[in-house]
C-alpha cells in the first residue's frame, strides 16, 4: 500500500533505476512513466520499517547496550555526553509524539468535517508515527553533540583563526588542519543550522520556545535574544511532516507524487515476487506453529480410525464398479506413442526453492551436459506430486502463498482463470478442446501427505479435487487417490496413506480390483505413496502399510516395476540385487527435494533389505559425505537460522537460574591467588548455587524436572530408554552448567562495577534527577510552560520521562537493588521492588545466554545426527537449507522402455527478477502458457539461474515387459 512519504517513510534520497534502463532490450512496460516515477522518488523521513521480528530482536539488544554505556567513565573523557545526549532524546521524543498525535487527530477531524478530502480518511499506523519521532530526536541529539544548544558567535571564529596563525609550527602539523576541519565544523553549525530570526521577531511565538543555552562566566543580565538551535531543528522537521502529509493527503499531491494503491500494487508485482521465506521450525512465537500442533493432536485423536476423508469419497463415488472409467480412473493418456512426465514431492516450503523447481519443469525443455555430449529433455505432458503441499499446516494462506503461487508464477494460468472459482464439473478443459484426450497442454494429479491430512484434508480437497488449474498444470482429479493408465502398458497408481500410514479398505478395493480387471499380465505399475515406509520402517523398526504391502505382493505379484515417494528431503535410489526369488519391487525411488528443507541421507547408509529381498544403493543426492558435513551447521549456523529460538532458550536458562539471583561477594573469586585457585573457587560457588536451588528454589527445580522430563521425550524412541535417560540428562547437565556459568559471570561483573563505584552510586532515578537539574541550570523556562503542562496532564508530563529514563538506567537499578538484598535480605524488598530486580536481571541474563543456549543446542543436534544417527528430521529442520533440489523425469518411449532422469539444482537462487525475454514475448489474448517459448515470469537475479545450472544424478532404464520373464536393468 502506498502512504504518504512523509507521514509514512523516509529520509534519504534514493533514485534507484531498473537495472540495465538503458538497454534497447530491456521491456518496455518496465520503463513506463508509472514505473519510472515510483522508482525516482524522493521520499522524506524514515526508511521502510523493518516487517520481521528480527529488527525487533536487535532493538532490543540495542537498547539494553545502550543503557550500559552511559555508565562507562571512558565516553565522558572523550567528551561524549551520553546523558545530555539520552535526556534530550527522551524529552523530544515523548514531546514529538504527543503533538503528531495531536496533529493527526485534529486533521482527521478537519477530514470528517469536510475541510480536506481524498485519501485523508486513512489513519496513519502509529508505528509510523513513532519512528518518525525517533529519527527527529536522533537528528536534534546529533545536532546537540556537534553544535550545541547556541548560536556560535562570528567573533569566536576570527579569534581561533588568528590564534591559529601565531603558531608557525602548528599550522605545518596534522593538528593545524584538524583545527582547520573543527573551524568548518563551526561555520557549519553557525551559517548553515543555526536558526533564522530571533525570538524579537517572533513575538507571539517567543513565549513558547526553547530559549539558548546560558553558560555565564559571569551573572546574565537576561535571557538571550538568539532562538535555540534544537528547538528550530525540530520545528523545521516538523514543519515539513505536517506541511508534506497535509498537501498529499488533501491534493493527492507531494514532493513524490504518490500512485494509487492499485498502481502501486501492480507495479510492485512487476518488480520482484513477493515468495515467503522456508518456515521457522525452531521459532517460538510462530502462530502457525502453535496451530500445526494443535491440528496435528486433533487429526490424531479424531481423523485416525474415527473419521476418514477416504471413506466419504468412496462413498460419493459416480460409478459403482470402481475398475470403471469415472472418478478414480484416467486413461487418456494410454494411446499416446510416448509420454514425458515428472514427478516431485514435498514442494510447499521455501518460495525461492519451490520456484526454482517449478520453474525447470515449466521450460518448454531442459539442456544439461553429461559425460559425453548435451541433453535435451522435453516438459512433462504430465506432472505427479506426491504429498505435502504446504507446510507447516494446510491452511488457505500457506496453499496459496507457498503452493499456487511459485507455480503460477512459473507457468500462469489461463488468462480467464479466477482464484475463488470453484470447478462443479471436471474436468474443466479449454474452450474448442473436445476432451482430455485433444488437450496437449501439461496436466497434474496429487496424493495428500501427512502435512495435508492436518485438518482432515479440507484444503486439500478444496483446492485440489475442486479446482481445474495448478498454474497452467491442468488439474483433472477429483478425489485424493487415483489410478492413470499410460502408454506401452504403463501404469500409476497414487495411493493416499493419510496419517494411518496405509490405504483405507475402501482404497484397497478399487485397486485390486483394478489388478484383476484391468492391468494385463505384461504390464507395468508404478506405485506412488508419500511416505517411504521401505526406508522409515527400517529406521525404526517397524512395520507399517501392510494393506499396500498386500496389494503389490498378492494382486500386482511381480508387476510393480518401481515404488517412489517423498516425505524424505532427499534423492535416494535402491536397485535389487538378482536372486533365485523374484523380488515384488525392483526399484525403489525417494525424491522430496521439490522445495522444502533438506534431509539427510547418510543416515540411511546401511539400508539393504525390504521385504526379503536385498537392494543396492544406486544413487544419493546429495551424497554421504555431503551429508554428514552439512550436519556440521548445527553448531556454526543453528542461531543464524533459527534466532527466534532465542526467546525460548532464554527464558529456559532464566528459569534455571531465577533463585541463584543474587550472588552475593562473588567478588572473592577473583581475590584468590592462582588460576588454578580461581577455577576451583568459581566452581564451588557455582555448585552451592546449584545445591540451593535444589533446596529452596520451587520455580528453578520445577524448571529442571520439567526440563529433564521434555528432554527425555526429545529423544527419539529408536534408543532403549536407557540410552534415552542417559541422552537426556546430558543434555539437560549441559544446559544447567552454561546457564550457572552465565549467571556467576553477570554477577562478576555486576559486583566489579559496583565496588568501582560505576554502579549503586545514586538511585533508581539519578539519570532522572539529573536531567532536572540540568534542565534547570541550561534550559530556563522564564513563562512557567512546564508547570503549566505538568498541570494540564495530570503529572503525565514529568512521570513518563521519569519513567522512560529509568529505562534506560537498568543497571542502576539493577544494581541498587542487588545492593539492598545484598545487606538486608531478600524479605526486605516489597513485591514491586523484586519483580523490578528479576525483570532488570532477565534484560541482561537473557542477552548473555541466547548464543550460549543455542550453541548446546546445536551442538547437541549435531552429535546425535552424525554419531548416533537420530535426531535427522530436527537437525536437519533447523538448518532450513534452501539448496539440493531435484525432481525426477520419466520417459515412456516408443518401444516402451521407462527411461528415468533425476536433475537437480545444487544451490537455489535467493532473488529474483522479471523476466525480460517473457515480458517482451507477445501473448495473444487466449494463449495458453505453455504455447509459450518463455513461460516463467522470474530469473535469478544474481548467481546462476536454475535452468543453466541443472544437471543429472541419476539415470536408468526399466525395460518393457515383453514376455512373462521381467528383466530390469
Amino acid at each position: 500500500m502506498m502512504e504518504s512519504p512523509l507521514g509514512r517513510r523516509k529520509f534519504s534520497l534514493s533514485i534507484q533505476l531498473p537495472p540495465g534502463w538503458n538497454d534497447p532490450r530491456f521491456p518496455r512496460s518496465s520503463t513506463s512513466p508509472h514505473l519510472r516515477r515510483l522508482k525516482t522518488s524522493l521520499h522524506i523521513f524514515l526508511p521502510h520499517p523493518l516487517s520481521s521480528r528480527f529488527a525487533a530482536h536487535f532493538r532490543y539488544v540495542v537498547w539494553i547496550f545502550v543503557a550500559a554505556l552511559y555508565h562507562l567513565p571512558s565516553f565522558q573523557s572523550m567528551g561524549v555526553d551520553l546523558r545530555m545526549n539520552l535526556s534530550i532524546f527522551l524529552t523530544i521524543y515523548v514531546s514529538s509524539v504527543v503533538f503528531l498525535i495531536a496533529f493527526h487527530i485534529i486533521f482527521l477531524g478537519l477530514w470528517y468535517v469536510g475541510v480536506v478530502a481524498r485519501v485523508a480518511g486513512k489513519r496513519p499506523e502509529i508505528f509510523t508515527i513513532i519512528q518518525n519521532c525517533a529519527v527527529i530526536s536522533i537528528a536534534c541529539c546529533v545536532f546537540y553533540s556537534h553544535c550545541g544548544n547556541r548560536a556560535i558567535q562570528k567573533d569566536k571564529y576570527l579569534h581561533q583563526r588568528n590564534s591559529l596563525n601565531s603558531s608557525s609550527f602548528m599550522t605545518r602539523t596534522w593538528i593545524s588542519n584538524f583545527l582547520h576541519m573543527y573551524e568548518l565544523k563551526d561555520q557549519i553549525c553557525s551559517s548553515w543550522f543555526a536558526p533564522v530570526g530571533s525570538a524579537s521577531d517572533y513575538p507571539l511565538l517567543s513565549k513558547w520556545m526553547i530559549y539558548v543555552e546560558l553558560v555565564c562566566s559571569e551573572a546574565c543580565a537576561g535571557p538571550s535574544d538568539e532562538i535555540s538551535p534544537i528547538y528550530s531543528l525540530w520545528a523545521t522537521l516538523m514543519g515539513l511532516y505536517i506541511a508534506n502529509y497535509v498537501v498529499e493527503r488533501s491534493t493527492g499531491w507531494a514532493i513524490t507524487h504518490p500512485l494509487s494503491i492499485s498502481e502501486y500494487e501492480r507495479l510492485k508485482k512487476q518488480m520482484k515476487p513477493d515468495f515467503l521465506d522456508m518456515v521457522p521450525w525452531y521459532s517460538g512465537t510462530s502462530a502457525d506453529l502453535f496451530k500445526t500442533v494443535f491440528d496435528l493432536m486433533v487429526s490424531v485423536t479424531l481423523f485416525v480410525g474415527r473419521f476418514d476423508m477416504r471413506m466419504m469419497q468412496a462413498a460419493m463415488n459416480k460409478v459403482p464398479d470402481e475398475a470403471k472409467d469415472g472418478d478414480l480412473l484416467y486413461n487418456h493418456l494410454n494411446e499416446r506413442d510416448e509420454l514425458w512426465f515428472d514427478f516431485i514431492a514435498d514442494t510447499g516450503d521455501g518460495g525461492n526453492s519451490s520456484y526454482a523447481v517449478a520453474r525447470l519443469l515449466a521450460q518448454p525443455s531442459i539442456q544439461f551436459k553429461t559425460d559425453s555430449s548435451m541433453c535435451v529433455l522435453p516438459r512433462g505432458n504430465l506432472l505427479l506430486i506426491g504429498g505435502d503441499l504446504a507446510y507447516p499446516n494446510p491452511s488457505s494462506f500457506t496453499y496459496e502463498r507457498r503452493f499456487f503461487c511459485p507455480f503460477e508464477c512459473a507457468l500462469q494460468p489461463p488468462p480467464w482463470y479466477k482464484a475463488e472459482d470453484i470447478a462443479l464439473n471436471k474436468p474443466e478443459i479449454p474452450f474448442g478442446v473436445s476432451g482430455l484426450r485433444q488437450y496437449d497442454g501439461p496436466q497434474c494429479f496429487i496424493i495428500p501427505g501427512n502435512h495435508d491430512w492436518f485438518d482432515g484434508l479440507h484444503t486439500f480437497m478444496r483446492y485440489i479435487c475442486h479446482k481445474s488449474w495448478l498454474g497452467g498444470w491442468l488439474l483433472p482429479q477429483k478425489k485424493s487417490y487415483f489410478a492413470l493408465q499410460l502408454p506401452k502398458g504403463w501404469w500409476i497408481f497414487g495411493l493416499d496413506l493419510a496419517l494411518h500410514g496405509d490405504i483405507d479398505v475402501y482404497q484397497f478395493k478399487f485397486f485390486a480390483e483394478l489388478c484383476k480387471n484391468k492391468i494385463g499380465e505384461n504390464d507395468s505399475v508404478i506405485v506412488m505413496t508419500h511416505e517411504p515406509n521401505w526406508l522409515l520402517d527400517w529406521y525404526w523398526n517397524e512395520t507399517t502399510g501392510k494393506n499396500v504391502s498386500h496389494l503389490i505382493h498378492e494382486y500386482l505379484k511381480g508387476r510393480c516395476k518401481l515404488r517412489i515417494a517423498g516425505d524424505l528431503h532427499h534423492y535416494m535410489r535402491h536397485s535389487v540385487l538378482p536372486s533365485e526369488k523374484p523380488a515384488s519391487v525392483q526399484h525403489l525411488i525417494v525424491n522430496g527435494c521439490g522445495g522444502a528443507f533438506l534431509h539427510p541421507t547418510h543416515v540411511f547408509r546401511n539400508f539393504r533389505k525390504f521385504h526379503g529381498a536385498i537392494y543396492e544403493i544406486k544413487a544419493t543426492y546429495p551424497s554421504f559425505d555431503d551429508s554428514s558435513k552439512i550436519a556440521l551447521g548445527n553448531i556454526l549456523k543453528f542461531r543464524k537460522k533459527n534466532w527466534q529460538f532465542d526467546i525460548i532458550g532464554g527464558i529456559i536458562y532464566f528459569i534455571l537460574v531465577f533463585s541463584a539471583f543474587p550472588q552475593c561477594n562473588v567478588i572473592h573469586i577473583l581475590q584468590e591467588d592462582s588460576w588454578l585457585d580461581r577455577s576451583k573457587s568459581f566452581l564451588s560457588t557455582m555448585c552451592n548455587a546449584f545445591v540451593y536451588m535444589l533446596q529452596r528454589s520451587y520455580v528453578s527445580s520445577a524448571g529442571t524436572m520439567i526440563l529433564l522430563m521434555s528432554s527425555y521425550s526429545f529423544v527419539p524412541a529408536k534408543l532403549s530408554r536407557k540410552r534415552r535417560a542417559l541422552l537426556g540428562v546430558l543434555h539437560v547437565i549441559s544446559h544447567m552448567v552454561a546457564s550457572f556459568v552465565l549467571m556467576l559471570l553477570l554477577e562478576l561483573g555486576i559486583e566489579m562495577c559496583i565496588r568501582n563505584h560505576l554502579l549503586a552510586t545514586s538511585g533508581y532515578h539519578t539519570l532522572y534527577e539529573w536531567y532536572r537539574a540540568m534542565e534547570s541550570e541550561h534550559f530556563p523556562d522564564p513563562t512557567g510552560l512546564r508547570a503549566r503542562m505538568e498541570k494540564w496532564t495530570f503529572g503525565l508530563y514529568p512521570a513518563c520521562i521519569k519513567y522512560l529514563m529509568s529505562a534506560f538506567d537498568v543497571p542502576e537499578v539493577m544494581a541498587v537493588t542487588r545492593s539492598n538484598i545484598c545487606k538486608k535480605g531478600m524479605d526486605s524488598l516489597s513485591r514491586g521492588s523484586a519483580i523490578i530486580y528479576y525483570a532488570s536481571m532477565f534484560l541482561y541474563f537473557w542477552v548473555f545466554s541466547t548464543p550460549v543456549v543455542s550453541l548446546v543446542f546445536g551442538s547437541y543436534l549435531y552429535i546425535c545426527i552424525n554419531w548416533f544417527h537420530i535426531h535427522f528430521d530436527e537437525a536437519f529442520s533447523s538448518l532450513r537449507i534452501a539448496n539440493y533440489k531435484a525432481f525426477t523425469r520419466f520417459h515412456i518411449t516408443v518401444n516402451g522402455d521407462l527411461e528415468v532422469f533425476t536433475l537437480a539444482v545444487d544451490k537455489v537462487p535467493k532473488s529474483w527478477k522479471l523476466d525480460p525475454e517473457w515480458d517482451a514475448e507477445p501473448q495473444p489474448p487466449l494463449q495458453l502458457s505453455h504455447h509459450r517459448k518463455f513461460p516463467s515470469k522470474w530469473k535469478a537475479a544474481s548467481g546462476t539461474d536454475p535452468v543453466n545450472s541443472v544437471k543429472m544424478v541419476d539415470h536408468f532404464v526399466i525395460t518393457r515387459t515383453k514376455t512373462d520373464q521381467s528383466p530390469v536393468q
